[in-house]
């Protein structure tokens, strides 16, 4: 393996990082007690990736199995207890545990732990997975409800494939 092509092409470095502080309200509150904090957006690294601080509150959530065609996506267990579905067995993520699913692989994630538990999930390309987020945000707290053909939109817009 080779590096990527280049993509700076100045002759000297910028001073051009940005700092997030871990004390910085989240981005996104959802109807299931998760905080999301964008902590890198796909419009933020320059579609390089989008990487997300997911904070799980004691209820148990988290979406269905499914699987992205454009997309991989890794997740990063922080704190508590977290389900990870690889496509074949779910197994109890704990800090520390990683789980990568490339494009096309089925899986899946839930705190079914009774306590509440955080991870990193990084998606590779930067998707716009902000927008999937707070949809599903405003569904929630709207209480509105979608049809099944609804529901399949909504995941095909945000290329998300039930299974």
């Amino acid at each position: 393996m080779s590096y990527p092509p280049q993509r700076y092409f100045g002759e000297h470095g910028e001073h051009s990082g940005v700092y997030r502080s871990a004390a910085q309200e989240p981005d996104l509150v959802n109807g299931s007690g998760t905080d999301v904090h964008y902590l890198a957006t796909g419009g933020t690294t320059g579609g390089a990736y989008g990487l997300y601080r997911w904070e799980m509150g004691p209820n148990p959530s988290g979406p269905g199995a499914h699987f992205h065609r454009t997309m991989t996506e890794s997740f990063y267990v922080l704190s508590g207890t977290i389900r990870l579905y690889d496509g074949v067995r779910w197994v109890d993520g704990r800090p520390g545990d990683f789980l990568f699913v490339p494009e096309g692989g089925v899986h899946a994630f839930r705190n079914e732990s009774g306590e509440p538990a955080s991870m990193l999930i990084l998606f590779t390309p930067g998707a716009p997975r902000e927008a999937y987020f707070e949809e599903l945000a405003d569904i929630a707290a709207t209480g509105r409800t979608l049809t099944p053909e609804e529901w399949t939109e909504l995941y095909r817009r945000h290329d998300q494939y039930m299974v």
